[in-house]
């Protein structure tokens, strides 16, 4: 597992990453009462704005971590927003994009590094 310095983490799975945010960040956002996810097949880049996210305390935006296509996002997250508090590292991931170039996913921060970040 990664994690991006806006407190999301990425697992690898072949050519596939899948995208959630940190306990550290669901914790910061508060009760979450609204996701708005990407439609499959949309083609993003880095830095992209295309998830939203809305808590008690504020909104946020999730960016696309690498280039690709969303091939499947997280249905259950938008029908019940809670779980993302819940299991923010398990069942509640957002969205998962077939990346261009996988190389990219080791651009990102291992476990220790963003345990000081965050420290």
């Amino acid at each position: 597992m990664k994690f991006t310095e806006d407190h999301e983490w990425l697992s690898l799975d072949g050519d596939i990453v899948t995208v959630g945010i940190t306990e550290h960040a669901a914790t910061a956002l508060g009760d979450v009462v609204f996701v708005e996810l990407p439609e499959v097949g949309t083609m993003v880049s880095k830095g992209d704005e295309i998830v939203v996210i809305e808590s008690v305390k504020a909104a946020s935006d999730i960016t696309a971590p690498v280039d690709g296509e969303i091939i499947e996002v997280n249905e259950a997250i938008v029908d019940a927003p809670s779980k993302v508090n819940e299991d923010p590292l398990g069942d509640a991931w957002f969205f998962k994009v077939k990346v261009d170039d996988a190389g990219d996913y080791n651009a990102y921060l291992d476990e220790d590094a963003y345990a000081d970040l965050i420290g």
